[in-house]
C-alpha cells in the first residue's frame, strides 16, 4: 500500500500531464537496484570509493524508516528515495566506516566542522548523528520532498518512542552542487549554453549552486557546511563542456528539522 498519493500537474509544452506519485516504505527485494543507482548519482565520481552494495543493504534493512517515490506501482523502480542512518550505531559497518572517514577528510577546510564531526563520530560519544541520504531523478518535482521529510520526521519520532537508535542530536546532509564563475552565473538567464561551458581549471571564486532547491535551505539552517571537490574528479580540459560538479556537507541541529519541514511545505506546495 502506498504511504500517500499526490497528484502533480507539471508545466509542459502544449499540454498538462497528470502524474500520480506514490510514496512507499523501502522494499528490499524490489528497490535495491534503483536505490543503488540513485546513490551513484548522489556520490558522483566518488561512488566507487564506497561499499555501495552494503550501503544499499543497510538503507533497505530499515523498512519503517524513509520513503521511496514511484509512478508505476509498488513493483516499479523508485524515482526518488529518502532515508537516515545512525552513523554511531553503525560505526563498524564497512560502508559507514568509509563514509565517516571520507566526511572527516572533506571537512578539513572547515576546522569547526571537522572538530564537531570528530567528536560526535567518536566511539564514546552520546551525541548521535543521523546521515540523511536523499536523491531523485532530474525530472522529479521538488513538491515530492516536503511529504517525504514530514513522514521521515514522524517515523523517527515513532522509532524513538520504541527505544530504537534514532534519537539524533545532529543531522549530516550530503548534497550535490555545480559551480559557476560570477560571469557564468550572470549569463545564466541570457545564454544557457554559454553558462554551462567551463573554462580551464577549478576556480576558488566559483559560486556553488545546488541541484536541489531544498538543499539551499539546509545550508542556510546549518551550523557548519563545506563544499568540496570529488576525490576522483578528472581534471577539466580548457573549454570543456559540462557542469563542474562537486559535493557539499551540512551539519544541522536536530531541533531545526521541524522548522525546515514546515518551511518546505510552504515553499513547495503542489500546483
Amino acid at each position: 500500500m502506498s504511504k500517500r498519493k499526490q497528484e502533480e500537474e507539471p508545466d509542459g509544452e502544449g499540454e498538462l500531464i497528470d502524474i500520480d506519485f506514490e510514496f512507499f516504505d523501502p522494499i528490499a527485494d524490489i528497490d535495491w537496484h534503483g536505490v543503488k543507482r540513485l546513490l551513484v548519482q548522489l556520490l558522483q565520481a566518488d561512488a566507487p570509493i564506497f561499499h555501495l552494495n552494503s550501503l544499499t543493504d543497510l538503507i533497505l534493512s530499515q523498512p519503517l524508516i524513509g520513503s521511496t517515490v514511484k509512478c508505476d506501482g509498488r513493483e516499479s523502480d523508485p524515482y526518488a528515495f529518502l532515508s537516515v542512518l545512525n552513523l554511531n550505531t553503525h560505526a563498524d559497518h564497512p560502508s559507514i566506516k568509509s563514509l565517516a572517514e571520507y566526511f572527516l577528510s572533506k571537512a578539513n577546510p572547515n576546522p569547526a566542522l571537522r572538530t564537531v564531526l570528530g567528536d560526535v563520530l567518536g566511539s564514546s560519544s552520546n551525541d548521535h548523528v543521523g546521515l540523511i541520504l536523499s536523491e531523485r531523478l532530474v525530472n522529479m518535482p521538488v513538491q515530492i520532498i516536503p511529504p517525504m521529510y514530514r513522514m521521515l520526521a514522524d517515523e523517527i519520532k515513532w522509532a524513538v518512542e520504541e527505544d530504537e537508535p534514532f534519537n539524533f542530536k545532529y543531522y549530516l546532509i550530503l548534497a550535490r552542487t555545480y559551480h559557476l564563475s560570477p560571469e557564468e552565473l550572470k549569463d545564466l538567464g541570457q545564454n544557457s549554453d554559454r553558462s554551462k561551458r567551463r573554462r580551464g581549471q577549478v576556480n576558488a571564486n566559483d559560486i556553488p549552486c545546488f541541484f536541489h532547491p531544498e538543499d539551499e535551505q539546509f545550508q542556510q539552517a546549518s551550523m557548519y557546511s563545506v563544499h568540496y571537490p570529488f576525490t576522483n574528479a578528472q581534471p577539466r580540459e580548457p573549454d570543456a563542456f559540462g557542469l563542474d560538479t562537486r559535493g557539499c556537507l551540512m551539519l544541522v541541529s536536530s531541533d531545526r528539522l521541524p522548522h525546515l519541514i514546515s518551511d518546505m511545505q510552504d515553499r513547495y506546495r503542489p500546483s
